[in-house]
């Protein structure tokens, strides 16, 4: 079992990614009628299994359980699926579905590859790199402890550059009261102010 850092959150990027969406749902869904989220939540999540994902070009449902989910509607109301019912064809397509699970899953595995290299490719043609020196003034990422409230400065303190170690951590040198080590990512230039 891993643990992830409340601090960074994005080191866990599919929870994050499907927290998202699912916090997104839940706030659709209780602006429109009002409700409170948790009785919203199974909803939610039901949606959430049996929607087909871009990047898996399949359901999380059909992934678990190698079939498609049966909606309530289908099972409160008669439909083709359930008046045509045989108990023996249901049986024999479960085990065909079970057979077939593995090539299921391989195939969202190589369709969540193609749409991750995708992704890296366009992130890759728009990023802009940064390369701070020796002596440049940077700001810091203010830390969730350092903001009191939501209006409070994303971004604290001048720090000065002490040296660049390596692409992704610079020693850094607070104008004030402290030395530190900061990730590139948590660092922009003052400049761009």
């Amino acid at each position: 079992m891993t643990f992830t850092s409340v601090e960074h959150p994005q080191s866990n990027g599919q929870a994050e990614s499907a927290n998202k969406v699912i916090l997104s749902g839940l706030k659709k869904r209780v602006q429109d009628s009002g409700a409170s989220w948790v009785e919203e939540l199974p909803r939610v999540l039901w949606s959430y299994h049996t929607t087909i994902h871009s990047s898996t070009q399949d359901t999380p449902f059909n992934l678990v359980y190698g079939t498609d989910a049966m909606i309530p509607i289908e099972i409160a109301e008669p439909s083709v699926r359930t008046t045509a019912f045989s108990e023996e064809e249901s049986d024999q397509g479960r085990r065909v579905d079970l057979d077939l699970i593995t090539e299921t899953r391989e195939r969202a595995r190589i369709n969540q590859v193609a749409a991750q290299r995708r992704a890296a490719f366009k992130y890759n043609t728009k990023v802009v790199p940064r390369d701070f020196v020796v002596g440049d003034l940077v700001l810091k990422r203010a830390q969730l402890t350092q903001m009191r409230n939501k209006l409070s400065p994303k971004w604290v303190d001048p720090y000065k550059i002490d040296d660049v170690v390596g692409k992704m951590s610079l020693p850094t040198e607070n104008l004030g009261w402290r030395d530190d080590i900061e990730n590139l990512e948590r660092c922009k230039s003052t400049l761009l102010l």
